[in-house]
This record gives C-alpha cells, sequence and structure tokens, in this order.
C-alpha cells in the first residue's frame, strides 16, 4: 500500500485499478500516510492558508429532480424562495466588508427567472462593488453561449459537480433526460471559455461501487479541474433516497486526501457536508489536505429553506460571526483563515 501512495505522490495518479486497491485496501495507518503527505504538498502550494469563499444560496428553485436533492422540483414540503437582484449584491457587499474576497452565487438550475440578463447585471454588480473579488457560480448546466455572457459579464469561476464520473451510475441519480455526457459538455465549455472550472462528487451515495470512485478519480486525473467539491453523501427526508445511509466522514477524508497527491494546486474545500456528519469535520478535512472554506452569507431567514440534505448545519449564523468562528476553528488545528482571493497556484 506504501508503493501504492508513493506511486500516487510522484506520478500524480494511478491506475483505475491502482485507485480500486488504493480504495479498497485502506487502514487507519494507510489514511494516516496518505494525509500526513496531502498536508505536506498542500503547505508547501499554500502554506497554513485557508481560503474563505462567501456563499449566497441565490434560490431553491429548480428545474430538475435529481433524486437525492432536498430542492428537487417534485418535493412539495419546502417554502421556495429566490433572491432579488438587489439582496444578492447587499450580501455580496456585507461579505465584502467581512473580509471575503470571493463570492460565490449558487442555486437551484432554473433560468426562468435567472436569465443571462439577470445574472449578468448581478455579476457586473458585484464586481463594481467588491474591488479584487472573484464571482464564482454555481447555477448547474447552461448553454455555452449563457456561460460565455457570464464569463464576459465579470464571472471568472464556475463550480459544477460531476457528480459520478460513471454513466450509469449518473442515470440512477438522475431523472430521464439529464446526462453524464450533458454535464461533462458542459464542463469542457467552461473551461474553453476560460474559466476557473470547479468539479466533485458525492462520496457514498447510492448505488456508488469502488470502481465509481476508481472512475471519479480518473476524471479528476485527467481533467485537473482548479476545484473539487468533494463531500459526504447526507440524505433528505423528502427524496426517494430518504432511507439510504449516509456517505462516511472516514472514506471522504480518504479521498480528500488522495485528490490532493493527483493535482496539488487544487482548491479543496472542507465542505458543510462534511461539517454536517462530524462536529469537527471542516478540521479533519484541513488535516487531510483541504484549504477552502465557504461560508455562508444568505440571508439568515432563506438558510433553512437551502436544504440539500437533512441537518445541514450554519443555518442560523451571521456572517460576520460565522467567520469569526471559522478563523477560530481553523487556528485550533494550526491553520489560518485569510484575506485572499484564493486563486489557484499553478
Amino acid at each position: 500500500m506504501q508503493e501504492l501512495v508513493d506511486e500516487l505522490e510522484a506520478q500524480h495518479g494511478l491506475s483505475r485499478e491502482g485507485y480500486i486497491e488504493l480504495i479498497d485496501g485502506r487502514t487507519p495507518e494507510v489514511a494516516a500516510l496518505l494525509a500526513q503527505r496531502a498536508d505536506a504538498v498542500r503547505r508547501s502550494i499554500y502554506g497554513n492558508a485557508v481560503f474563505t469563499r462567501g456563499l449566497i444560496e441565490i434560490s431553491n428553485i429548480c428545474k430538475n429532480d435529481c433524486l437525492y436533492c432536498g430542492i428537487r422540483r417534485s418535493n412539495r414540503n419546502i417554502t421556495r424562495y429566490r433572491l432579488d437582484p438587489n439582496t444578492i449584491v447587499a450580501c455580496a457587499r456585507e461579505g465584502y466588508e467581512y473580509g471575503y474576497r470571493t463570492i460565490v452565487l449558487q442555486g437551484g438550475e432554473n433560468t426562468t427567472y435567472y436569465t443571462d440578463e439577470v445574472l449578468c447585471d448581478v455579476v457586473r454588480r458585484i464586481v463594481d462593488a467588491c474591488p479584487d473579488t472573484a464571482v464564482t457560480l454555481s447555477m448547474g448546466e447552461r448553454g455555452r453561449e449563457s456561460f460565455q455572457k457570464l464569463f464576459d459579464a465579470g464571472a471568472t469561476r464556475y463550480l459544477l459537480r460531476h457528480e459520478t464520473a460513471d454513466a450509469s451510475h449518473y442515470r440512477q441519480l438522475h431523472p430521464k433526460g439529464m446526462t453524464l455526457a450533458s454535464r461533462m459538455q458542459c464542463l469542457r465549455d467552461l473551461r474553453e471559455i476560460g474559466y476557473m472550472v470547479g468539479a466533485g462528487m458525492m462520496v457514498g451515495s447510492p448505488f456508488q461501487t469502488t470502481a465509481h470512485l476508481a472512475a471519479d478519480l480518473s476524471f479528476i486525473q485527467e481533467f485537473k479541474p482548479d476545484m473539487c467539491g468533494l463531500g459526504p453523501f447526507i440524505p433528505h427526508h423528502d427524496t426517494p433516497f430518504a432511507n439510504e445511509p449516509a456517505g462516511t466522514l472516514e472514506l471522504t477524508l480518504y479521498l480528500l486526501s488522495i485528490v490532493r497527491l493527483i493535482h496539488p494546486p487544487i482548491l479543496l474545500p472542507a465542505t458543510t457536508a462534511l461539517g454536517t456528519i462530524d462536529p469537527m469535520g471542516r478540521e479533519k478535512g484541513m488535516q487531510a489536505g483541504a484549504n477552502v472554506v465557504m461560508p455562508n452569507l444568505s440571508p439568515v431567514d432563506v438558510r433553512k429553506d437551502y436544504a440539500l440534505y437533512d441537518n445541514k448545519i450554519c443555518t442560523g449564523d451571521e456572517s460576520a460571526v460565522c467567520r469569526g468562528c471559522l478563523a477560530r476553528r481553523m487556528a485550533s488545528v494550526g491553520y489560518e483563515v485569510v484575506v485572499d482571493r484564493g486563486d489557484i497556484r499553478l
């Protein structure tokens, strides 16, 4: 197993068979070795810096019906909302005053209200109001022309999780009409346009096998995303997967370390989902190789309604308090939350 870890670190990748062997053969000792190597690699590039992304969840209205997601179209048991442009810009300005230099606009996939015109106007207003701030979008699949317009308006990063790199597994998690081929084409379009591109997957999603995870790691090895959102699957009570088991902290941390060694400069969040399944999840994520956290800047009164999964943390913290709390928590394990755009260092 140590030979596999050595090969991964030296070559920044393994064969699919190698990934399967590394995952299936994991032990606490191998996990500790991977985390030590991943932390050293991350520190060699970024030191002990932790980059923050101010997350604004602009709407929980979504046209899709993904089987794992609490804001899926067919869920009639949640209060739907969307933030108007003035509120979004006000949240971004507040985040800027608190020290955030990356703003992330995230929402359900819905172009009826958030047209290109509306979103481009919001992006321009944030860029004007928040100097030297990166605007990141996480708004699902849109056409290449839409991606181009948003890029021209000033958005420079786009997060679009691939969820799983296996087409048959993708079909098990999504409704008819959604395909892995379409998702991958969007990722390629975003890169060709010039965005910093974020992909990512769920750990422990229903029907997931080690071979599926090996396919995910092989995709990351080939595509080399600038960012990778990697968090545990957590079921939501109003979805078809309500009774499925959640992904584990142990495997999520293990894969975080592997991804860091695959692509050393990658921007790797310790996700809110990680903090949801373990009170120290985000700190443990840092120790496994992560270097990004994404505090919530959304208005407090809508945070509980952006419920992708059950028991989500940080639905009541004020923005300033949330940042201060995170800074203290990161400092407790030897990392420093910095005021920085947190660009990838290639």
